[in-house]
């Protein structure tokens, strides 16, 4: 499988949360909805996005971003930010979990209020934003947000988005099937937006994911992608790369970041999530497509990673 494919490949929203929103300035939105992704894009007008700690404070490790008509900006969560027409203006609403909207520094409850059809703000805003959020983190695979900063801007000048007209054309319809259609729309934007950012020289791609140029620790970590079922051992590995097992462990390590079989239990764990939401395969079934001897060994080892078991994380996503 190809890597950034093999990245890519997980985003299925589900009931996406996707509006159209309208602002007039002096406009400011703080999110703390701790969505795991939200895709914004500006139609009309200007925003600034300021990632925040759970203070309210600008990060001082991520500079506030000016997002123009036609740029994609992509926030990962549970980071919180603030969205506003002045990085200055203090908010007027804060958005929560589950999309609850609560007003702040004495705004009135209906400042920013329901304008019909999946759209929300100030009717006749001259700023308009569209606003793709991802519900659930089992929406988004743990390595795609692992992959991701907490904000990234893809001005125009690098990727003209093609798919800008269409989506603020369906966002307005109310047709049968319309939230499976936004879902794929917003799938397709974020893949393709993610695409063009990582194609970027200058991008801040995860070790790993830089580590595949690499002869030794490249051809292994192909190995390890494409058949995470075969009892790799270190051992395995450094003969199929041509080099010791102390050669190899340490130049794993140094590049990716953590030794060869950490990174494959990382990996057949998240496989496994993968399977658990997007298929009715029984446990035992993707125990063994993912390299474990039981549902049982399967079941420990998501529990410790994840803090739930198989079963239960299949329920939430569902």
């Amino acid at each position: 499988m190809d890597v950034l494919a093999g990245l890519l490949e997980g985003p299925r929203a589900r009931g996406a949360f996707m509006i159209r929103a309208c602002f007039e300035p002096p406009w400011s939105v703080r999110i703390a909805d701790e969505a795991p992704v939200s895709v914004m894009i500006v139609v009309r007008g200007e925003a600034w996005i300021v990632p925040q700690d759970a203070d309210g404070a600008p990060r001082d490790d991520h500079p506030p971003r000016l997002v123009r008509p036609g740029d994609v900006a992509i926030a990962r969560g549970p980071d919180h930010y603030l969205v506003a027409g002045d990085p200055e203006t203090k908010p007027f609403a804060e958005i929560g979990p589950g999309q609850e909207c609560a007003p702040m520094n004495g705004a009135p409850k209906d400042h920013y209020s329901d304008l019909g059809l999946r759209a929300w703000g100030e009717r006749d805003g001259s700023v308009e934003l569209l606003i793709g959020t991802y519900q659930m983190r089992g929406e988004i695979t743990g390595r795609l947000l692992d992959a991701l900063p907490p904000l990234l801007v893809l001005p125009t000048e690098v990727w003209d988005c093609p798919l800008t007209p269409f989506l603020a054309e369906e966002i307005n319809k109310d047709e049968p099937g319309q939230e499976v259609v936004l879902d794929r729309l917003l799938d397709l934007l974020l893949i393709a937006a993610l695409r063009a950012w990582f194609s970027r020289p200058e991008a801040e791609a995860p070790a790993w994911y830089q580590a595949m140029g690499d002869p030794v620790v490249g051809p292994v970590l192909r190995l390890l992608q494409d058949d995470p079922a075969h009892p790799w051992t270190v051992a395995s590995l450094a003969a199929k790369a041509g080099v010791s097992r102390a050669a190899l462990a340490r130049r794993f390590s140094e590049l990716v970041g953590e030794p060869p079989m950490t990174y494959l239990t990382g990996w057949r764990l998240a496989l496994a999530a993968d399977q658990l939401r997007d298929s009715d395969l029984t446990i035992a079934s993707i125990a063994r497509k993912v390299g474990y001897g039981s549902a049982f060994a399967l079941s420990s080892a998501f529990k410790r990673e994840y803090g739930i078991s198989p079963q239960e994380h299949r329920t939430g996503a569902s």
